[in-house]
């Protein structure tokens, strides 16, 4: 019997022409006004960060010059990007000519399909589940390679999502969870903030231009003077925090001006304390990572 390890693949006799990718101008991606998924800033952050990382892996499907399904996401990331002066590579190394993006066209779609797939190409990725012990396993190999997923939505916050125990779990609804997270909490060294380069600007340890925008269209929108003072309120949800440079001003503050900055969260010095005041819940899969942090810090020292 032949090895199978040595075959040759089949050959694919295909009928009809692979769809081509063609590139067009920024502009000429217009949202959908049949798009019914919102884009927070921090999302499109990360998408942002995925797209320099790994580099455009899949083209925008387009119907005339309209965005169709997730494109939307990436469109806003591209705008970003080109908008402070960035470039987009293909997965592959290829860049983009600037200010361009790549796209299938899908014009022949009827109505219909069109915009029910508007619809589909979202939900079908809120569908999915995480194999748990899969991923917990992927992030302490990632820990190791000292790969930051910070940038693309893998914080604190998600993870303990995603490792929660399902409701109507008896020891979660006895308190095993949280003394779960307590039992964590001893097991982490509070971070050491130590002065690594120059004092930050002030105006790179936080990005308000969606607040302004928003609070902007509030504030010309003919609104009840208590709804405006709402949605004022709400907008400042949007303010984008850079924490990598937020760590570094700490390090160069004096004591009362650190002592504002962790009563505000902005660093955590206290696991006990912002566990207790709600600021952070720590999970299985961060605690892979933490752990693997800890071992490496103890083989260096040893070294």
């Amino acid at each position: 019997m032949p090895d199978s390890a040595h075959q040759e693949p089949p050959s694919l006799d295909l009928p009809l022409e692979l769809p081509q990718i063609q590139i067009a101008h920024i502009s000429e991606f217009t949202p959908s006004a049949m798009n019914a998924r919102f884009h927070p800033v921090d999302q499109i952050a990360q998408i942002k960060a995925s797209i320099l990382e790994f580099g455009w892996v899949w083209p925008i499907l387009r119907r005339g010059d309209t965005v169709i399904g997730a494109g939307h996401g990436r469109r806003e990331a591209a705008e970003a990007i080109y908008a402070s002066g960035g470039v987009i590579r293909m997965f592959n190394g290829f860049e983009l000519p600037i200010d361009h993006l790549p796209y299938y066209d899908v014009s022949h779609w009827p109505e219909a399909k069109f915009k029910a797939y508007m619809l589909v190409d979202n939900r079908l990725a809120e569908t999915s589940a995480w194999d748990k012990p899969k991923l917990e396993l992927a992030l302490a190999e990632l820990a190791e390679f000292k790969f930051d997923l910070t940038d693309f939505g893998f914080d604190t916050p998600d993870l303990d999502v995603i490792f929660a125990p399902p409701a109507g779990d008896e020891a979660a609804d006895a308190g095993g969870g949280d003394e779960l997270s307590e039992n964590y909490s001893r097991k982490i060294e509070a971070p050491i903030y130590r002065v690594t380069g120059e004092k930050p600007e002030v105006s790179a340890l936080y990005d308000e231009a969606k607040t302004r925008e928003l609070k902007a269209e509030i504030a010309g929108a003919d609104l009840p003077d208590e709804v405006r003072a709402f949605l004022d309120a709400a907008a400042d949800r949007h303010t984008v925090f850079n924490f990598r440079n937020i760590a570094e001003f700490y390090a160069h503050a004096d004591a009362p001006l650190q002592r504002l900055m962790e009563r505000s969260a902005l660093v955590i010095i206290d696991f006990n304390q912002a566990i207790e005041n709600g600021f952070v819940r720590l999970s299985e899969g961060m605690m892979a990572q933490a752990e693997l942090s800890k071992d490496r810090k103890a083989a260096d020292d040893a070294e």
